[in-house]
């Protein structure tokens, strides 16, 4: 079945901008969704729509809106997110919660929503674009590794759950990529405290993290991965684009979890 019509949460800059421009350069029907419905760079052959992923409500008139103009939607990529940055000691349950909210809640509502479309017509895509972290955890990122980490897990337990029903799911886990995420991190009250113990650690870490994304790969490239799986007539589980962070990918399962830590301790501390 061919993909026409595609939605993208967090379609307004990053990742998400450079996938409905490339999707739609190929042809499809994209409708861009963010908290503002608007494009950072306004285009004629993306729609952009208003959408909350965190509002159920506001989640399905999002998709109510795309079926009364289009009949159909083949296929949702799963993108809004963001990151927080700090050491799990001293974290409030209040930050730990806030990224769980966008970044794993948010991504449920969206899948929800679109689900019952996919269901009654017989067919759909749902693209979840996860980390490379969620296989591959790094010190004061934990949180945003958790998250990813429960979002992959969501997405290979939903494609069992659909199989054969001519749904299928694929989760993309991008490694460092750049674009303004760097910039809109959030960082947890513990993590700017002057007395934590993790200061000078902290300091040498993130300078390293900052600089990989900032030296990252396009968006297009996880773009470009994201519209080859629309484009198969099976989509892969799981992808992680780009070779060296497949070869990553590939160590991270076959080595002992402790050779890996300790590998990422000399990298990241």
């Amino acid at each position: 079945m061919a993909v026409n019509v595609v939605l993208i949460t967090g379609g307004s800059s990053g990742i998400g901008a450079a996938t409905a421009r490339i999707l739609a350069q190929s042809g499809m029907k994209v409708y861009a969704a963010s908290r503002r419905g608007k494009l950072e760079t306004p285009s004629t052959d993306i729609i952009p729509i208003s959408m909350d992923v965190n509002d159920w409500e506001a989640t399905q008139l999002a998709v109510a809106q795309i079926l009364r103009a289009e009949g159909h939607l083949d296929a949702v990529v799963v993108n809004a997110g963001s990151g927080i940055y700090g050491p799990v000691e001293g974290t409030l349950e209040k930050e730990a919660r806030s990224q769980f909210e966008t970044n794993y809640f948010g991504a449920l509502k969206t899948i929800q929503a679109c689900l019952p479309v996919f269901r009654q017509q017989g067919h759909g895509r749902i693209i979840t674009v996860c980390s490379v972290m969620s296989v591959l955890q790094l010190p004061f990122q934990g949180f945003y590794s958790s998250v990813k980490a429960a979002l992959l897990s969501l997405s290979e337990s939903l494609s069992l759950e659909l199989k054969g029903s001519g749904i299928q799911c694929s989760a993309i886990l991008p490694g460092d990529v750049a674009t303004g995420f760097t910039g809109a991190r959030k960082f947890t009250a513990a993590s700017e405290d002057p007395a934590s113990p993790y200061r000078e650690q902290m300091a040498r870490n993130l300078k390293k993290i900052e600089a990989d994304e900032r030296n990252g790969m396009s968006p297009d490239v996880i773009a470009k991965a994201i519209r080859k799986q629309l484009l198969r007539k099976h989509m892969a589980v799981r992808v992680i684009p780009r070779l060296d962070y497949k070869l990553v990918g590939f160590l991270v399962r076959i080595l002992p979890a402790k050779w890996v830590l300790h590998v990422l301790s000399l990298l990241y501390n």
